[in-house]
């Protein structure tokens, strides 16, 4: 029988909490053969910037399906500006517990009003040198843009909703204005969201 590895469980002020990281290990144990993510809300002024993501977690035999949302009043002022993201991981995160019977509530569903030590996305594992500090500052590659574009379209995002993100995300009225990092971390979101 699968059991989450110790080492996943968080204790935060006397309650435990399982990380996304361990439910997906969970989970690949118990056949997970895939997980997709439909953005249903793009996060705007009109709905006070929250966004509202589905997963849908698969084995062989079941489908889990579950939904998250993320705004200014459920993240923490490091996450604030991937609320896209954070939406994503949450409804991931609630799937996949269904998927692995996990009554544990994960970590990453927490907002700051629960008071949470602040969560952070996962660094490389070397840290930046001044050379790639100055990289990933400088701005974005055509090359990044035109993959931007590219995914923009094949997901069915909308040129306008990418444009209402990058403004919100990263306060700049254009791509071009993005750094290789910030281009990076939506070519990231991107890919994490389904067709």
């Amino acid at each position: 029988m699968s059991k989450i590895d110790e080492r996943f469980i968080v204790d935060l002020k006397g309650k435990q909490f399982v990380t996304y990281e361990g439910l997906l290990d969970l989970a690949h144990q118990k056949g997970l053969i895939s997980i997709e993510v439909d953005l249903l809300q793009i996060p705007t002024n009109d709905n006070e910037m929250i966004a509202i993501a589905k997963a849908t977690a698969k084995t062989e035999k079941e489908i889990f399906i579950d939904i998250g949302d993320a705004g200014p009043n459920s993240t923490n002022s490091m996450i604030r500006p991937h609320i896209i993201r954070m939406a994503s991981t949450r409804a991931k995160a609630r799937a996949l517990r269904d998927l692995t019977n996990v009554g544990m509530t994960a970590i990453e569903e927490l907002g700051e009003e629960e008071g949470q030590a602040p969560i952070t996305p996962k660094s490389p594992n070397k840290k930046d040198t001044d050379k790639q500090a100055i990289e990933n500052n400088s701005l974005a590659s055509d090359k990044q843009l035109n993959f931007i574009s590219k995914l923009v379209d094949d997901k069915n995002y909308g040129p306008d909703a990418m444009k209402t993100y990058i403004k919100t995300a990263y306060v700049k009225d254009s791509s071009k204005a993005l750094t290789k990092r910030e281009a990076s971390e939506i070519i990231e979101m991107l890919n994490g969201l389904g067709v």
